[in-house]
């Protein structure tokens, strides 16, 4: 693969700053998971945040938190990745499109192996919550686009960790929000499946331009490996 289709979906130049945040999210999430390990109640740095209520918001607004919810239950994150993974196919670029379908389900899979880990609930043991998944996926998904845009755009370190962290402020912001005051994750929920997805994605992008560059090096030396054989035949 060369060209436009073989671009990294890990720019160079943000790859340490984000190797950093993404450590110090995995910390939080850390954290957040041992300090709420069990907990069926709201904490005071919840409190702090939003006193959380079983539903909160009226008028509106609701319907905004409700809009926002769909897309992170499964026909509309399926429906999203359907479209990323559809306009990186039409533009040509099969290893973007890897990313975008990769990114959001290893960050997904990974919010549910620590709801089950931590055991949080919210409004009965059978509600896990923590961290919040619809939270994870809308930040991972903007995360992805952010670091497509960046690499595309030719962005450097400074500007292109800045257009990645605010994408995922303003998705992580707009879900966690929406969550809250649906009832349906505490605040610290919100924020760690924020900092779910800023732990996951960087890294899952390093991981799938390390596979597909090795696929694409094998696959070159297969073709130049049987290029002389081929012309004896002929």
């Amino acid at each position: 693969m060369s060209g436009r289709s073989a671009r990294a979906v890990s720019p160079p130049p943000l790859r340490a700053s984000l190797a950093l945040i993404g450590a110090f999210a995995a910390l939080l999430v850390a954290v957040l998971g041992v300090r709420y390990d069990g907990h069926g109640a709201s904490g005071r740095v919840d409190s702090w945040i939003f006193p959380p209520t079983a539903d909160s918001v009226r008028g509106p607004w609701r319907h905004v938190a409700l809009a926002l919810d769909f897309l992170g239950e499964p026909m509309g994150s399926v429906l999203l990745i359907s479209i990323g993974v559809a306009g990186c196919l039409l533009l040509r670029r099969p290893r973007a499109a890897v990313f975008v379908a990769v990114g959001a389900g290893l960050t997904v899979t990974a919010t549910t192996l620590l709801k089950h880990l931590v055991g949080r609930t919210i409004h009965g043991d059978g509600n896990l919550s923590y961290p919040s998944g619809h939270t994870a996926f809308l930040t991972a998904l903007a995360l992805v686009t952010a670091l497509l845009a960046a690499g595309r755009l030719g962005l450097g370190g400074t500007a292109g960790t800045s257009l990645v962290v605010a994408a995922a402020l303003a998705a992580g912001a707009a879900m966690g929000w929406a969550e809250v005051v649906l009832g349906a994750h505490y605040p610290t929920d919100a924020l760690g499946g924020w900092c779910t997805a800023l732990a996951v994605v960087p890294a899952t992008a390093r991981v799938v331009d390390r596979t597909a560059d090795r696929m694409s090096g094998e696959a070159a030396g297969r073709t130049a490996d049987a290029g002389p054989v081929g012309r004896e035949r002929r």
